[in-house]
């Protein structure tokens, strides 16, 4: 049984696809999962707590509070229990409200409590998917990190063929599966990550730097914490916060400092992950004080900083993988390619500023990522988050060849 074990909680909304989820929960029981289940008070009008919690051989909750049997049933509780929350159907109502952190009902309280991932299949007529309100709201829930079971074209309940029709119970348990698979991939592993940008001071009030959010690495950092890694994130100057509090961060500020902190964690990392935007260049003259705007023109000589990644590259040894990023704005590939080899690097990631979406400060990335025996992968236009798995799962395949 590929589930044995697993706690699968399901949140049924408010549409006719619910009568898809009791084949759902017989498949999961199946394949050995435990499977709770809770709906909106709209979800028992398609299809009964009585049939669910039937074949889940449990409560099902749609009120926090119990008045058949008493008990009161603690949306936080439910949220830590689980090792996957599925969505499904998740109405246009329902993405609005979990896209806004409104909680009116049990269902959405325990998704803002959760801590698992997250999956929501969408099921709705074809105007309503394709609104642009919903399609927002389904971009903010991927930017949060949850996951979309996309929608099927077909018949619909409308009668009008089109995108909206809820997934089948097939394909909903082999992502499950593929899904809880992925989420303890890395389990155990020590990944070191760095993110954001460095400053190098020029005086005490002005510093030379990028545009660096960081975004990028955090989101690694998150999506290697939930697939069970141990991980060591140094950041640079950002107002990001880790959103995962099994994340150890070490924060720094100049290039020197990042260097300092990555010589520290290298050598007990397995896999290393460079997202940061390290500055190539320092002033060669700290200004002991503010320098005051006198002439018309201002030389300030400047120095190499450290290559970090070069210098990790060297001393890495065979049973550690290391990757690097690269943002370029001319002769992308070759550029990413020369990099690659150069820093004895095992993968690198190549983004480009030019295409809209992408870059520092964006919620979403486009990447390229090109391994060391040649293998070129492309990726479409995603959230950070979205790019972060696509990146960890072509780690997990390398390390795992």
């Amino acid at each position: 049984m590929r589930l044995n074990g697993k706690k699968i909680l399901i949140g049924i909304t408010g549409s006719i696809a619910a009568y898809k989820i009791p084949f759902l929960i017989r498949l999961l029981v199946k394949e050995g999962a435990q499977v709770k289940v809770v709906m909106t008070p709209s979800a028992t009008d398609f299809v009964t707590p009585l049939t669910i919690s039937t074949l889940t051989q449990s409560p099902v909750l749609t009120i926090p509070f119990n008045s058949t049997d008493g008990n009161w049933y603690s949306h936080v509780d439910w949220g830590n229990w689980a090792d996957i929350y599925l969505i499904a159907p998740a109405s246009a109502n329902t993405l609005a409200k979990m896209a806004n952190g409104l909680t009116d009902n049990l269902l959405t309280a325990i998704y803002l409590a959760a801590k698992c991932p997250v999956l929501f299949a969408p099921a709705m007529d074809v105007d309503m998917f394709m609104h642009p309100a919903t399609q927002a709201n389904i971009a903010r829930l991927l930017s949060f990190g949850n996951i979309q079971i996309a929608p099927q074209i077909g018949e619909l309940a409308s009668g009008l063929m089109g995108v909206g029709r809820m997934e089948e119970p097939e394909a909903i348990l082999q992502i499950l599966i593929n899904n809880l698979r992925e989420s303890t991939s890395l389990l155990g592993k020590n990944i070191l990550i760095t993110a954001g940008p460095t400053y190098e001071a020029i005086d005490p009030v002005r510093y030379i730097s990028n545009h660096s959010s960081g975004k990028m690495g955090f989101a690694l950092a998150s999506e290697a914490c939930d697939r069970g890694a141990n991980v060591t994130l140094i950041a640079g100057p950002t107002a990001l916060i880790a959103d995962n509090q099994g994340i150890k961060r070490v924060d720094v500020i100049t290039s020197r400092q990042m260097a300092e902190a990555c010589n520290l964690y290298f050598d007990k990392s397995d896999i290393t992950i460079m997202a940061a935007a390290v500055a190539d260049y320092r002033p060669i003259i700290l200004a002991d004080q503010k320098i005051k705007k006198s002439e018309k023109t201002l030389t300030i000589q400047l120095e190499q900083t450290l290559d970090i990644l070069k210098n990790l590259g060297e001393r890495k040894t065979d049973n550690q993988f290391l990757v690097g990023f690269a943002l370029e704005t001319e002769d992308e590939e070759q550029n990413a390619l020369k990099k690659l080899k150069e820093k004895n690097l095992d993968l690198i990631v190549l983004n480009s500023p030019s295409i809209d979406g992408t870059g520092f400060g964006h919620d979403t990335n486009k990447v390229t990522i090109f391994i060391k025996n040649g293998e070129k992968l492309e990726f479409a236009l995603k959230s950070k988050r979205e790019a972060a798995r696509d990146i960890l799962d072509t780690i997990f395949s390398c390390v795992h060849k």
